[in-house]
């Protein structure tokens, strides 16, 4: 009996369900049973019908389009199989055919089938053109509507994920519910042709019923033509009329669904409260007053209405005037009590705005500059090798109204003026001889390029001319990309590194075990990546770092040997991405003598690193710089080639001198990586091809 505990009852309901009713459309069924489905229908679609009214929004009955199928489905199995219980018994009498068929066709319309005929008629016409017609045509547009909005939508979610007003959780279902809004009008327009197609099946039933019911009972029961009608007539009727109560009430139902507005309440609470308004009931009472003065109007019908709204607007005015609940008062706020939230800034990084741009942040208006800066967030990612802290965008009231400026950890960073009805045209060095534009002249934030202000009017114009044409926005999450893509130890803490080591464990917890916590804790680590960070090295691989430091901790626990060991290990990645493989690293050298006084000179106490004197510091500085002017913007990049001890102190120095050039220590690089000395700084000239009179020193 085990396998039986295993099945899961639900998952077989919907299976049964439709093959009942396939069940009910091909197989004789007793009269008894069909007046059970028959209250079971109406029951089903006054069950659909409230639910549809209780919904605070749409969504709410995601399911209703499979419902409706269903529901339509029902009743069809119904109308063929009361079809054939007609059609074969009519001739028995009323009772044969089911008591609801009977008391429908005789009671609700007085026996009189002309009359069901005009009654069935008016439900026809009520159903069909006016409340599924209306309701396929809102369902129609609400499609339409809700699919170009889509993207729009996405948006301002990925918008507000990055501006930090939703976690990632909360992001995952606004999209799924964004994604279910669409399907569910998607569906809703085709649902209601279900609707329209029942209408039209049970009008064709109903003339089947009435010429079959004619001809069976006069050809095989011997009746005559009155009697055939009356029998048979009422009966389909009848029938009709049992089977298109409940396809109205379902027809109401996908009419509220598709009307309905999101709301915190039920239907009835939404129009009973907008309905509770007392200037609505006062005319109301006046124009009916009015009307029952008239002499040929019933006045005992007219008056009394007239005072019931005046009465409602009576006690509504009442209930408006009364005054409302008095909270209990919150006390006065202390004016010497200073909580953290007023004078902290939990953000890292913080871009501050003039109220002149606050509309660039507006989702009503599509937030440019919030989408903007998510886009520089994710291209930092990708650069650094980790997830970039979140930005904080807000107005700073102290600023000119067009101004803006980049806060890292509350010190400004940089900044400038931008005006957002404006284009920015910047002069990268391709405008032609004679193409000068009318505007605000200015130069580029980031840069500093010749830059000037026209309307975007004249863009197609500026292009033309040479220039490049950005919009605010793109100014400042440019300027914002160029500050931050220099500063990536700043960016990085423990934070990160943390989930960097949690995704790590994931499938190597062990190469996380043999590092941290022990023997290098938190803070430790992060210092280490910092300064990988600080040489240029990405640590999107976190693997190869931390195998390269598991083994540098079993040598040394000191900061700066694991960081020479770790990038002793990591050599041929970092010589790999300053050339290709098989290509020679053009390098530069010191000369022996230089490289000595450098490493043997004076160091700084507090870090043991060596200290170069200024004169000669300008000297490599320049040099360097030299090299790497005369190779050309795209000639490959040199590294200096130096001893370990002097890595760090010579990288910190080219790195405002001469950034393109890479400070390598001679263990970094790798035994077979083949290299081409290009320069000796501070020894004689290095022999030309072509002959050269007399040496020179670098330096001399």
């Amino acid at each position: 009996m085990s396998w039986l505990s295993r099945i899961n009852p639900s998952a077989f309901a919907l299976p049964a369900g439709i093959l009942t009713l396939i069940g009910l459309m091909v197989v004789p069924t007793p009269a008894v049973v069909l007046d059970v489905f028959f209250v079971l229908n109406i029951a089903l679609s006054i069950a659909i019908l409230m639910a549809a009214m209780n919904a605070q929004k749409p969504l709410d009955f995601s399911a209703f389009p499979s419902v409706l199928l269903f529901a339509t489905l029902l009743r069809l199995s119904l109308n063929v199989a009361s079809t054939r219980v007609v059609l074969v018994h009519g001739h028995e009498g009323g009772a044969a055919a089911g008591h609801v068929i009977e008391a429908f066709g005789a009671f609700l319309v007085g026996g009189n089938f002309a009359v069901g005929l005009f009654v069935f008629m008016i439900l026809m016409i009520i159903n069909m053109v006016v409340v599924t017609k209306g309701a396929g045509r809102v369902s129609e547009v609400s499609a339409r509507f809700t699919l170009d909005a889509l993207p729009g939508k996405q948006m301002a979610i990925d918008a507000d994920l990055a501006a930090g007003l939703l976690t990632a959780d909360e992001a995952k279902a606004r999209r799924r519910e964004v994604a279910t809004e669409a399907d569910f009008y998607g569906s809703m327009d085709g649902a209601s042709k279900f609707v329209k197609g029942d209408a039209i099946a049970a009008l064709l039933i109903l003339g089947v019923n009435i010429i079959a019911g004619f001809a069976l009972g006069m050809l095989s029961h011997g009746l005559t033509a009155g009697e055939a009608a009356t029998i048979y007539v009422t009966l389909a009727v009848g029938d009709a009329l049992v089977a298109q109560v409940p396809a109205l009430l379902l027809s109401i139902a996908a009419a509220v669904i598709v009307t309905r507005v999101s709301d915190s309440r039920d239907l009835s609470g939404q129009i009973g409260g907008q309905l509770a308004n007392p200037a609505t009931w006062l005319p109301v009472a006046v124009i009916l007053g009015a009307i029952g003065m008239i002499p040929a109007m019933p006045q005992s019908i007219f008056l009394p209405a007239a005072a019931l709204a005046a009465w409602l607007w009576h006690t509504l005015s009442k209930r408006a005037a009364r005054p409302s609940p008095v909270l209990a008062a919150e006390p006065p706020p202390d004016p010497g009590r200073i909580v953290l939230e007023d004078v902290s800034d939990h953000t890292l990084v913080t871009i501050e705005l003039g109220y002149g741009l606050i509309h660039l942040v507006d989702d009503k208006r599509g937030s440019p500059l919030v989408a903007r800066i998510t886009g520089v967030r994710k291209q930092l990612s990708q650069l650094f090798g980790f997830v970039v802290p979140q930005f904080r965008v807000r107005d700073s009231l102290e600023m000119p109204p067009g101004d803006y400026r980049i806060m890292l950890g509350g010190v400004a960073l940089g900044g400038g003026t931008v005006r957002p009805d404006k284009v920015l045209a910047i002069d990268a060095g391709d405008v032609r001889e004679f193409g000068k534009l009318p505007g605000e002249k200015t130069r580029d934030p980031s840069f500093g390029c010749p830059a000037v202000w026209i309307d975007p009017a004249q863009r197609d114009l500026a292009i033309a001319e040479g220039y490049l044409t950005v919009d605010a926005s793109t100014v400042v999450a440019t300027q914002l990309n160029q500050l931050l893509g220099e500063r990536a130890p700043a960016l990085f803490g423990p934070d990160e590194l943390k989930t960097i080591l949690d995704a790590v464990k994931e499938h190597s917890a062990g190469l996380v075990e043999a590092v941290h916590p022990a023997p290098l804790s938190l803070a430790a680590l992060t210092r280490l990546f910092r300064a990988l960070l600080e040489d240029g090295l990405p640590i999107g691989h976190p693997l190869p770092i931390l195998s390269a430091l598991a083994q540098a901790v079993q040598q040394s626990q000191d900061h700066d040997r694991l960081v020479e060991l770790v990038r002793a290990e990591l050599g041929t990645l970092i010589v790999g991405r300053i050339c290709a493989p098989g290509e020679r690293l053009p390098v530069l050298t010191l000369d022996a003598q230089l490289e000595a006084a450098i490493v043997q000179g004076l160091s700084d106490p507090s870090t043991g690193q060596p200290v170069i004197e200024p004169d000669l510091a300008r000297n490599i500085g320049e040099r360097v710089a030299e090299l790497v002017a005369e190779r050309g913007a795209g000639a490959q990049p040199l590294a200096l080639i130096v001893q370990p001890r002097a890595r760090r102190a010579l990288a910190a120095l080219l790195r405002l001198r001469a950034p393109s050039c890479a400070v390598l220590s001679i263990a970094e690089l790798p035994a077979a990586q083949p290299i081409e000395v290009v320069a000796v700084i501070g020894a004689p000239a290095l022999p030309q091809p072509s002959p050269v009179s007399e040496p020179e020193s670098e330096f001399a």
